[in-house]
């Protein structure tokens, strides 16, 4: 089997590559790169005005398997990063059964290997049911395949423990990707604290309870040298302490998601209620739970602060927190509904309309922030396309304009505040281990 993409802009961080060329590829390698190549390919792929980019890697997604398959699969999810360019994605371990032993990381790593679509790499708990009390096996999962490990939904509050992790993993060179939360100061908070929560009479989530977790885990990894990759930031002192870390030479990375860099509390809708066959779904709702996400929607300053983070490369990685749920549990008020939204199949749109067409990303930073750098936050020979590499990558129409649809969605999860939404920027394929796991049917 051989490919050739004709007449892309290749854009390829690794080598700082940025022109007009053709791509071949035969079997899973990347053979040669240039201009009207002459070479025989089973298949051609007209790139032209698209761009031609190492395929996407996602450090935080939720495909809920096993115990959660009502709200995504690892197949369903597999398809779903797919369709938006993703080629490896990292699973947080959130599931039931808890991801804290050797026998699940083998479950998932053997259930993805029955469909060629993408890499999925789990990520491995810090504690045993993620409850905080006692270690997980880290080094047995590590000799499992575990890229990382993570205790993601919470922190770890039990800060002696937390630091024993942070040592096994520096010794074993894995990162700790780390969900900040102080879970005694949320108090039943489910959006952000400021006069939008005031004007729905909701709870808010103040960015304290981020910001306290963000300064103990830099601590920590001075401390003993992990690398510490902190998730889903939302704030704007979470930049700040990131920046002025890494200055002190302290090896933390900070990742941001689309729906932080997009839409701020004030964004929020009262609910519009769902009709099916013609009949309105009742519901208790007091504003659209698409839009209830954790750490929540924030403000505008701290939404200008982490464009401005991405911009200056303070923050390393763009990743989606694709966290499924089904339509069922969201259909209820926003304080019993669960955290998450999807975002595998709008991060990359996104991130081009709102960071690359307005001015603060560069077509290069968005490769290097969606592929490169988060393949060397977990170590992988990932996230480049020079001759030699796997053949892992993504064609990108960066003119195509075209309105979102959740019902398109290959994902089980339809929970999206950005359903009915046009973007500019359009994944038409994607190529992973050398093969086409995605095609745009209307390329």
């Amino acid at each position: 089997m051989s490919i050739l993409i004709r007449g892309g802009y290749v854009i390829n961080p690794a080598t700082s590559m940025e022109e007009n060329a053709d791509v071949y590829i035969e079997g899973n390698e990347v053979k040669e790169i240039g201009k009207n190549l002459k070479v025989e390919a089973t298949q051609v792929i007209d790139a032209n005005g698209c761009y031609v980019m190492p395929g996407f890697i996602d450090l935080h997604v939720h495909f809920r398997d096993p115990g959660f398959e009502k709200k995504e699969t690892i197949i369903t999810g597999m398809h779903a990063a797919a369709h938006g360019g993703y080629t490896t994605v990292v699973c947080m371990p959130n599931t039931k059964p808890v991801v804290d032993n050797p026998d699940v990381v083998n479950y998932v790593k053997n259930k993805a290997q029955t469909e060629k679509c993408i890499n999925v790499l789990q990520a491995g708990a810090i504690t045993k049911g993620q409850k905080g009390v006692e270690l997980a096996d880290i080094e047995g999962m590590y000799a499992a395949g575990i890229p990382a490990i993570s205790e993601d939904g919470k922190s770890v509050m039990n800060t002696e423990l937390y630091s024993e992790a942070m040592e096994i993993a520096a010794k074993l060179d894995i990162p700790v990707l780390a969900h900040c939360e102080d879970i005694n100061l949320v108090n039943g908070g489910v959006m952000n604290k400021d006069e939008k929560a005031k004007e729905l009479g909701l709870p808010g989530i103040s960015n304290t309870v981020e910001d306290i977790i963000v300064a103990r885990d830099i601590m920590l990894a001075n401390d003993t040298g992990a690398k510490l990759h902190l998730c889903h930031c939302s704030t704007k002192a979470s930049v700040f302490m990131i920046q002025h870390a890494k200055m002190g030479g302290i090896k933390v990375t900070g990742e941001v998601c689309p729906h932080h860099f997009t839409l701020t509390s004030e964004d929020i809708k009262e609910y519009e209620p769902e009709v099916k066959n013609g009949i309105m779904i009742p519901t208790d709702t007091d504003a659209d739970t698409n839009y209830k996400m954790n750490p929540p929607l924030r403000s505008k300053e701290d939404v200008e602060a982490l464009k401005m983070g991405l911009r200056e490369n303070i923050m390393d990685v763009i990743s989606t927190d694709h966290a499924p749920h089904t339509f069922e549990e969201k259909n209820t008020s926003m304080k019993n509904a669960p955290f998450g939204i999807v975002g595998l199949e709008t991060a990359a749109c996104l991130t081009h309309d709102e960071l690359v067409l307005k001015g603060y990303l560069t077509p290069m930073q968005m490769a290097e922030k969606m592929s490169y750098n988060p393949a060397k936050v977990i170590g992988i020979d990932k996230g480049d396309i020079q001759p030699g590499k796997i053949a892992d990558v993504v064609i990108f129409d960066p003119k195509c304009t075209y309105t979102i649809d959740k019902n398109k969605f290959a994902s089980k999860g339809r929970n999206t505040p950005f359903h009915g939404r046009q973007v500019t920027g359009k994944v038409r394929c994607t190529i992973c281990d050398g093969n086409v796991v995605y095609q745009d049917e209307e390329a």
